[in-house]
């Protein structure tokens, strides 16, 4: 198997790969293992992450924009400083995120996640001046 991973096409094994600050728009990494991959300041806008496993990933100061990640495991990654305006995140799990900074304006979300990620939400994003709890939506 080819180590190399071709846009629109990243399955498969890349267990710790690094693609931190890289401009990944409207890639798919559909059922890819992407457990504690770097996406750190990377532009993930339109990037489908749909049955993903991104544990323990770093996606801090990642813009993912309109991003679609339904039936991702996110447990223990870092959403600090990320921007996830309208992306689509139903359900996923959010176990053990640092979501300090993030911004989930108009995220598509699990009511259920909402309530959990409400409390342990703080912070503003860097980029957008819009504070966590503000974007979810937190009472």
């Amino acid at each position: 198997s080819s180590s190399s991973i071709s846009r629109g096409a990243a399955t498969g094994e890349v267990i710790g790969k690094d693609y931190s600050g890289q401009n990944l728009q409207t890639a798919e990494f559909a059922n890819a293992d992407l457990e504690a991959a770097n996406f750190s300041n990377a532009d993930l806008r339109g990037v489908v992450f749909n049955g993903a496993k991104l544990m323990k990933a770093n996606l801090h100061g990642a813009d993912f924009t309109n991003g679609i990640a339904y039936l991702v495991d996110f447990t223990g990654a870092d959403l600090s400083d990320a921007v996830m305006e309208e992306a689509m995140m139903l359900r996923s799990i959010f176990n053990d995120v640092d979501i300090t900074g993030a911004d989930f304006t108009n995220a598509v979300l699990d009511k259920t996640v909402v309530k959990k990620l409400c409390a342990q939400a703080s912070g503003v994003n860097s980029k957008t001046g819009v504070a966590t709890r503000d974007s979810l939506g937190c009472k």
